[in-house]
């Protein structure tokens, strides 16, 4: 399978299935920014359940491409998101595993945000030795012949399809409110550690 996705600041795990099963993916990086997508933003488990962590951007315009959208650094967010990642998963079992490889991210300033989904797209993809071939679009096209088109599938707005992987794993807050799937692939990984990867 060849599958077309757009990029994500940490896709979730209906995301990261699709990457893992398909054979080749291209992401999408010549459309139009469009407001609450996953293009900067991504949910996590908090103590009080569903918690979002949001990107803030400069836009230059409406109509700004992806890959040309900058990171508002005038707001201190990746102190917030990264005090927000600790809290909800220091107690997982895997988190002090791999807490350095994202806490070294979280440290560097970034300017744009398709520089960042790459490094943490790049980074989970190493730590959970996926092999799928990676490419980025070079124009932007309505259709990609021969390719799976899951660019308006994974969205905020949209309940994942039916044959995406929800069976329960264990969470650190569920006994308070219950399993929430797909989340973050953060959630998986701090809490199943390289197994999680079968359950993509």
């Amino acid at each position: 399978m060849k599958a077309i996705l757009n990029t994500n600041y940490f896709g979730n795990i209906q995301y990261f299935s699709v990457l893992k099963n398909a054979d080749e993916v291209l992401i999408e990086i010549q459309d139009h920014y469009e407001k609450q997508s996953y293009r900067n933003r991504t949910e996590i488990y908090g103590a009080n359940g569903l918690l979002k962590l949001i990107i803030p951007l400069n836009r230059q315009g409406k109509r700004t491409l992806v890959k040309d959208l900058l990171i508002d650094n005038t707001q201190k967010w990746q102190n917030e998101h990264w005090r927000s990642i600790q809290s909800a998963y220091r107690s997982s079992p895997y988190f002090e595993y791999y807490e350095d490889h994202f806490e070294a991210i979280y440290k560097k300033k970034h300017e744009n945000l398709l520089d960042l989904n790459t490094l943490l797209l790049e980074k989970i993809v190493s730590l959970l030795k996926i092999e799928t071939k990676i490419s980025y679009t070079q124009e932007y096209q309505k259709t990609y012949e021969g390719f799976e088109d899951y660019r308006e599938v994974i969205h905020p707005r949209h309940k994942p399809s039916e044959n995406f992987p929800k069976t329960p794993y264990v969470q650190v807050f569920q006994e308070k409110c219950g399993f929430i799937p797909n989340l973050s692939v953060m959630d998986i990984l701090f809490n199943e550690g390289p197994s999680a990867v079968s359950y993509f």
